[in-house]
């Protein structure tokens, strides 16, 4: 009886007109469309973009040159070189370079560092002119850090439950 019951569906061509019915019925629904530079698709709190360093309140850098972002890299984007500070000895990078390209943005490197200092940011806008320019410096990540730290903080703060 299965065997009569599936021929017949196949010669009636049932399976093609349930699908033609389900286009028929997206067809004539509303689109709905996101005009891009216009409207933005919400985010969610916990997205990662672009990478930045902080500062502590009194202006100094908070990395410590531990180099835990360095080694839990698992595209191996990250490179840091590191040196004693002059005034206070106190060991400090000398040099902080983020591989844009390689960056899987996997968050680890944020998960791993001790002090807060590697953050990744929401900015999803960004874009590069040159292959040169997707290697971004120590300089250029405490730039944007400075730059969007109310919105790291608040970002964090309201991650913070969730750590």
């Amino acid at each position: 009886m299965k065997r009569v019951t599936s021929y017949l569906k196949s010669l009636l061509l049932l399976e093609l007109l349930q699908g033609m019915g389900l286009t028929m019925r997206y067809l004539f629904k509303p689109k709905y469309t996101m005009r891009y530079p216009i409207e933005h698709i919400p985010k969610s709190n916990r997205f990662r973009g672009l990478h930045a360093l902080r500062r502590y309140a009194n202006g100094e850098e908070r990395c410590i040159a531990c180099k835990l972002c360095e080694a839990v890299c698992p595209a191996l984007a990250i490179t840091i070189d590191s040196a004693p500070r002059e005034s206070d000895g106190q060991r400090r990078t000398t040099r902080y370079d983020i591989d844009l390209f390689k960056c899987i943005y996997c968050g680890f490197c944020e998960e791993s560092c001790p002090v807060d200092s590697i953050v990744e940011t929401s900015i999803h806008e960004y874009h590069f002119e040159q292959r040169s320019e997707s290697v971004v410096t120590k300089t250029q990540l405490l730039a944007i850090g400075d730059r969007f730290e109310q919105q790291i903080a608040a970002d964090r703060a309201q991650d913070a439950a969730y750590r």
